[in-house]
C-alpha cells in the first residue's frame, strides 16, 4: 500500500477548519484524532479498491551487451491478465550507474491486453548492471492510496569498454597494407619473408642483391621481402594499485584498455596471434586463441568487469603467466605505470629476462600531460610547491624510462588520448624494420 499527495491534503482539510474555529484543546484533539481515523479508513478502502497487481505479467527486452557511454534502449512488456482495467505507474529497479531516467513509467492497460514501455539507459560504469524487479503501483478510484508490489523480473546488461581509440584503426590498417605489399612497398630486414625478385634501384641495400639471378640477367637483381605473418603478440595489462590513479577523465586502467584493444585489432589485421592478460596477484582477464571478428568482442567482454586492485602487482607471476600463453612471443606490450624508481624496482628486475631471445618489449605508461605545465608554473607559494612536485615526478619518470631502455625494452609514455596511437605506430615501425 502507498498514499498519494491527496492523503495529507485530506487530513489538512479537517484540521485547518478546526484550528480556525478556535476549538478548546481537549475537544480539538479528540476531533482531530477522529478525523485522522476517518482519513486512514478512507485510504485503506481506496487501496483495497485499487486493481490487484498479481494479475500483471512482465516481459523484458534488453541487449546482453552495451558500450560504456552509449545509449541503450530496454523495453518492459506489461500484460494485464486480470479482469479490470489497470492504470499503473512503474519504476525499473536499475542501479544508479545504469543511468536510468528518474521519471516513472505510466500506462493504462485494459483487461487481457498488453503495453510495451521503453526505459532508456546511459551506463556510466563498466561491468554488469542488473535490474532484479519492477516496482508497480496501481491507484484507487479516489486517488488517495493504492497498491504497490515489486514483481521479480531480471534484466542483465554487460557494459563493455568504449574503445574510443577505434578512430585510429583505419589509418593504421592502411599503413599496414602498404607494408604487406598492397602498394608494392616491400622491405628487407631480419625477421622478413622472401617475396619476389626485382630490378635494383639506387638506394637498395647491396646485401639484398641476388648474385645468381643477376648472373642470368642483364641487370642487377635484388630480393624483395615482406614482413612475416603469424607472429605472437602478448599484451599484459597491470591491474595493480598504480592503475587506479586518475588521469584526466578516467583511470590509468581505462586508458590502457584503449591501447590494448587498438594494438590487438591492428596485430590481428596483420595476421599475428594475439594473447591478452590482465594481472595483479592473479589473472583478472585472459584472452588467447581468438582471432578475426571474434577477437575484439572477446577482449571487450573479458575486460568489462576488470577494476584496479589496491595491491602491488606480482611481476614474477604475471610474466610467468604471459609465457604460458605464448612461449616465444615476437612482441610483448606491457601496459603499466612505471614512473617511480622505488615502486618500479621489482618490475625492472624482471624485465631483462623478458627482453632476451629476440623478443621486442614495449612498456606503455599513461601519464598526466599537465605535469609539464605544472612544472613550469610560478607565482604563489602553492604553485611553487606544485611545480617542485611536478618536476620531481618528471625526473623520476625519466630515470625509470632510462632503466627500461637499459634492460632492453622501449618505454613509451603519453596521455590517455595519445598513448594508444603511439604504441600502434611503434608496432608498425617494428613491422617495417623487419623485427616482427
Amino acid at each position: 500500500m502507498f498514499v498519494t499527495g491527496r492523503f495529507p491534503m485530506l487530513v489538512a482539510a479537517g484540521a485547518v477548519p478546526l484550528v480556525a474555529l478556535g476549538a478548546t484543546a481537549p475537544r480539538a484533539w479528540a476531533i482531530l484524532g477522529a478525523w485522522a481515523v476517518v482519513c486512514v479508513a478512507v485510504a485503506a478502502i481506496d487501496a483495497l479498491a485499487a486493481p490487484r497487481t498479481d494479475g500483471l505479467r512482465i516481459g523484458r527486452d534488453a541487449p546482453a551487451r552495451a558500450r560504456l557511454g552509449e545509449s541503450v534502449r530496454t523495453r518492459i512488456r506489461f500484460v494485464n491478465a486480470g479482469g479490470r482495467t489497470v492504470s499503473l505507474r512503474a519504476r525499473d529497479a536499475w542501479q544508479p550507474t545504469a543511468g536510468a531516467p528518474a521519471e516513472r513509467l505510466s500506462a493504462r492497460i485494459p483487461p487481457h491486453e498488453s503495453r510495451t514501455l521503453e526505459v532508456p539507459l546511459l551506463p556510466r560504469r563498466r561491468g554488469e548492471i542488473v535490474s532484479a524487479f519492477v516496482t508497480v503501483r496501481t491507484l484507487g478510484p479516489l486517488g488517495v492510496a493504492g497498491r504497490q508490489a515489486s514483481i521479480p523480473s531480471e534484466a542483465r546488461i554487460r557494459v563493455l569498454p568504449p574503445f574510443r581509440a577505434r578512430r585510429h584503426l583505419a589509418s593504421r590498417v592502411a599503413r599496414l597494407r602498404e607494408l604487406d605489399g598492397s602498394t608494392s612497398l616491400l622491405v628487407r630486414g631480419r625477421g622478413t619473408e622472401f617475396d619476389s625478385l626485382r630490378a635494383y634501384v639506387p638506394g637498395d641495400d647491396v646485401r639484398s642483391i641476388d648474385w645468381r639471378a643477376t648472373a642470368r640477367s642483364r641487370e642487377t637483381v635484388v630480393r624483395a621481402w615482406r614482413p612475416e605473418r603469424d607472429r605472437h603478440v602478448t599484451i599484459v595489462i597491470d591491474t595493480g594499485r598504480t592503475s587506479a590513479t586518475r588521469v584526466e577523465d578516467g583511470t590509468r586502467l581505462d586508458a590502457t584498455f584503449e591501447a590494448a584493444m587498438l594494438v590487438a585489432a591492428l596485430a590481428d589485421r596483420a595476421g599475428d596471434h594475439v594473447h591478452l592478460l590482465a594481472f595483479d596477484r592473479e589473472a583478472r582477464a585472459r584472452v588467447s586463441g581468438a582471432s578475426g571478428a571474434d577477437l575484439l568482442p572477446a577482449i571487450a567482454d573479458a575486460l568489462a568487469g576488470v577494476d584496479p586492485r589496491l595491491i602491488d602487482t606480482d611481476w614474477d607471476a604475471a610474466l610467468a603467466e604471459a609465457r604460458r600463453m605464448a612461449r616465444r612471443p615476437s612482441l610483448v606490450v606491457l601496459l603499466t605505470a612505471q614512473d617511480d624508481v622505488t615502486s618500479s624496482r621489482a618490475f625492472l628486475a624482471r624485465l631483462p629476462g623478458l627482453a632476451r631471445g629476440g623478443t621486442a618489449v614495449l612498456v606503455g605508461t599513461v601519464t598526466d600531460t599537465d605535469l609539464t605545465g605544472a612544472a613550469r608554473s610560478a607565482g604563489s607559494m602553492t604553485e611553487v610547491f606544485r611545480a617542485a612536485a611536478a618536476e620531481a615526478a618528471l625526473r623520476e619518470a625519466e630515470r625509470v624510462a632510462s632503466a627500461i631502455s637499459r634492460a632492453g625494452a622501449e618505454a613509451l609514455a603519453d596521455g590517455p588520448e595519445a598513448l594508444p596511437p603511439r604504441i600502434a605506430d611503434r608496432y608498425l615501425a617494428l613491422k617495417r624494420a623487419g623485427r616482427l
